[in-house]
């Protein structure tokens, strides 16, 4: 049995493995978790200590990453309005504001969900029968809210679309064969290229013809009031819980559904862009808390980095439910002062470096990683990603309907 010494001391190596891999442009953390999986069971020390560092890189790995996804892939100004929020804060200057208000969300959303997560998922497991059962109509469910919540007819109809062709990707490519040589026996698959192609590669590819330089990051005073934060936040804890328990379903699906559609869309700095980092932030740090608490009640993993924790062994007992939640709570707090501390810095110097060549080489290792994690055939299915990924800007949509890619074919059984 590992002290609580070495807990604490293989926790913080895993936060030091989160920051970096956090900071690696385009680096998923299922990406990480995938790695992990293989890497764990040869690691010398007490399975408890390894599990530790584990959710420790997982969580802090999902606060920094926030951090290269602003600056990277930032278009020009007069093609904000269909950029992402994040990217819309980074052109008007409030870069730095996005940092913290990220940090504020996860922070509140961490208090909340570590007091409601052990009994909620107690919840779920007293209904765990009805839910697989409805599971189907609640996806669909959630893919139809999330076409009502575009704010126009054309986003309506282009959501339906981008809904409709990611469901085709998925059932195409989710289940093809996969083995690429970073992926450990048994755990190779599709998601990373796909998630990749979807995701990252066509933000980047939409930025390479942009001009001019990203303007400073100065302002830190925030821009939405206390309690328009805190209500933000909460809504992303309630957004998680579809999260942590309903497969498919991402932190933005979640911001999407919990702020009732505002964010997204508009013009630079509206509102709604604040409200919806910090609706994201949150529900990312309470999806992290949740998945824990379901694989320790439930015995079910609901995240890449669970289930690499789930292959040392059971994890299923009310002492080891209490240690990891203890675990991530410390991790996240470490998280939130670091995504601050050193995402400022971050930030800072990386919007000084040439763009275009980042850009590139960013999209060059997406490539590579793909590759690595599912051999050439992944990267095919990068590449056909990559090009289903250009479509909902062209389209008047949001980029969460893409992820029909995993919500289509589950509810289709």
């Amino acid at each position: 049995m590992a002290s609580p010494i070495a807990v604490v001391g293989y926790a913080c190596v895993g936060v030091g493995l989160g920051t970096v891999t956090g900071l690696v442009p385009g680096l998923h953390v299922n990406s990480v978790a995938f790695v992990l999986v293989g890497v764990a069971p040869e690691v010398d020390g007490p399975a408890a200590a390894v599990a530790a560092a584990i959710l420790a890189a997982g969580v802090v790995h999902t606060f920094l990453s926030i951090v290269p996804g602003l600056v990277l892939g930032v278009p020009d100004a007069a093609t904000a309005p269909g950029a992402l929020p994040g990217h819309r804060l980074v052109l008007a200057g409030r870069g730095r504001e996005a940092i913290r208000l990220s940090a504020l969300g996860s922070g509140i959303a961490l208090a909340a969900s570590a007091v409601v997560a052990l009994p909620l998922s107690r919840v779920v497991a007293a209904r765990q029968e009805w839910l697989l059962a409805a599971l189907p109509f609640l996806l669909a469910a959630i893919a139809g809210l999330l076409i009502l919540a575009e704010p126009t007819h054309r986003g309506k109809a282009g959501g339906a679309v981008c809904l409709a062709v990611a469901t085709g990707l998925g059932l195409l490519t989710l289940d093809l064969p996969a083995s690429g040589a970073l992926s450990p026996d048994g755990a190779a698959s599709m998601l990373a290229p796909i998630f990749g192609g979807l995701f990252g590669a066509p933000i980047l590819l939409d930025a390479l013809d942009a001009r001019g330089e990203i303007p400073p990051q100065d302002g830190t005073d925030l821009g939405l009031p206390p309690q328009e934060v805190a209500r933000a936040a909460l809504s992303g804890v309630a957004g998680g819980t579809l999260v942590g328990y309903l497969p498919g379903v991402s932190a933005g699906v979640a911001a999407v559904l919990a702020l009732g559609g505002a964010g997204g869309s508009g013009p630079a700095g509206r509102g709604s862009d604040r409200a919806y980092v910090v609706a994201t932030s949150g529900a990312d740090t309470a999806t992290a808390v949740f998945a824990v608490a379901s694989l320790a009640v439930l015995g079910a993993p609901r995240s890449g980095v669970t289930v690499a924790v789930a292959e040392l062994g059971d994890s299923t007992g009310a002492a080891s439910a209490v240690g990891m939640l203890l675990v991530v709570v410390l991790a996240a707090g470490l998280g939130i002062v670091l995504l601050v501390t050193v995402g400022d810095r971050y930030l800072s110097v990386v919007r000084r470096l040439p763009r275009r060549p980042l850009v590139g080489g960013v999209v060059g290792l997406l490539l590579a990683l793909s590759v690595g994690f599912a051999g050439i055939l992944g990267g095919a299915v990068f590449c056909l990603a990559a090009v289903v990924g250009l479509l909902p800007p062209r389209v008047g949509a949001r980029r969460v309907h893409l992820m029909g890619v995993l919500i289509g074919p589950v509810a289709l059984g």
